[in-house]
């Protein structure tokens, strides 16, 4: 599976990895992909230094990159705490009558939440940045847009591919006329932030936009047949998330939500605001179902939901709430029946890619 861009990138297969997880990302490096460590549950530069510390003496040498959440535009002089100031009281209420009614206990005293999505503030992100630029990482994507000009041109000075994720043929070209090198097509059926269009119709019109950038296909990919699909329809490699939480080597730490995940069909995910503030597709529970409600006051929007939440949902993934445990995960949740490692995730894709072009060969009339 071998492409431009992975030959660029100085990897065996043209499978881009993103994952939250680094012993994850560090596997799927190994096996011959490219992993990509997702920064948005970091805080500050010192958490993320010592995780990249462990990439770098478990990659075996192999390239990988990093996925950043920041604004094009910057905001000056905002804090976190002016931020939570913005926050109304009527949906921190709204937070505690729905942790009651489902019996969700309080954290100990003095134990701070362990969710706190603050690498959706660009003050941060930055600080994660400063960090990251003393690694060699190979490709830096933005998952909010095109990065501010400066984080480019900075990427660039080091030899950093960067990368953005795009939802339409408008955000792609945007992208291209930021200087970005590499351009994500985010389809419909992807987990966590995504836009309205799916992949098939996403792909060609993105790789036709942005023309000759190489092109991403993301979104509902968990085989090596659609990732020949994806090549076929133009792209160079493809971006998988979702595929990678029931592997052997992810810290989801929950039984309970494995179990979801390993139950769940390709119908039980919902778009939803409720975790972030920007629609996100995530596992339906009875949290999402929640926020819904039209009696409710609805998410806030980006970054308040996320701010408001928090504690909530460190609450619930600790105690494993099971009707209100989820997490953001596409539609190829339904091929997700059983937890391997992710070695053995890549066999099978590449297994799948193979019988793939054998069976296009034999339609051609080649094999």
């Amino acid at each position: 599976m071998q492409t431009e861009l992975s030959a660029r990138l100085g990897v065996e297969h043209a499978v881009f990895g993103f994952t939250p997880f680094p012993a994850v990302a560090a596997a799927i490096s190994r096996a011959g992909g490219f992993g990509v460590l997702g920064a948005v549950r970091y805080g500050a530069g010192e958490e993320l230094a010592r995780d990249l510390d462990w990439m770098e003496a478990h990659t075996d040498g192999r390239p990988y990159g990093l996925d950043v959440v920041m604004p094009a535009k910057k905001v000056e002089g905002v804090t976190e705490a002016d931020i939570e100031a913005m926050i109304p009281e009527g949906h921190r209420t709204f937070v505690r009558e729905t942790l009651a009614k489902h019996g969700v206990p309080e954290l100990a005293e003095g134990e701070a939440s362990g969710w706190r999505i603050t690498g959706w503030l660009e003050q941060v992100a930055r600080s994660q940045l400063d960090v990251a630029f003393d690694y060699p990482v190979k490709l830096l994507a933005n998952a909010l847009g095109s990065p501010p000009a400066d984080v480019v041109a900075r990427a660039h000075d080091h030899g950093i591919l960067v990368a953005a994720l795009a939802g339409s043929a408008r955000h792609a070209l945007h992208h291209k006329e930021a200087g970005l090198d590499v351009i994500v097509a985010q389809g419909y059926e992807a987990g966590g932030h995504t836009g309205e269009i799916a992949s098939m119709v996403l792909t060609p019109e993105v790789v036709r936009a942005v023309d000759p950038l190489p092109v991403l296909a993301a979104g509902g990919i968990g085989s090596g047949e659609q990732i020949a699909a994806g090549l076929a329809l133009g792209a160079q490699g493809v971006w998988i998330g979702s595929l990678w939480l029931t592997t052997e080597e992810a810290e989801l730490h929950s039984a309970a939500l494995i179990r979801k995940l390993l139950a769940a069909g390709s119908g039980d995910t919902v778009r939803s605001r409720a975790l972030t503030g920007k629609p996100a597709r995530q596992l339906r529970t009875e949290w999402t179902d929640a926020w819904e409600d039209p009696d409710g006051p609805g998410p806030l929007p980006m970054p308040l939901q996320g701010l408001l939440v928090a504690e909530a949902v460190s609450r619930i993934q600790k105690y494993e709430v099971e009707p209100l445990l989820g997490t953001p995960v596409g539609q190829i949740v339904g091929r997700m029946d059983s937890v391997r490692p992710v070695q053995a995730v890549f066999d099978e894709l590449t297994r799948g890619f193979e019988r793939a072009i054998d069976r296009v060969n034999r339609i051609a009339g080649r094999a």
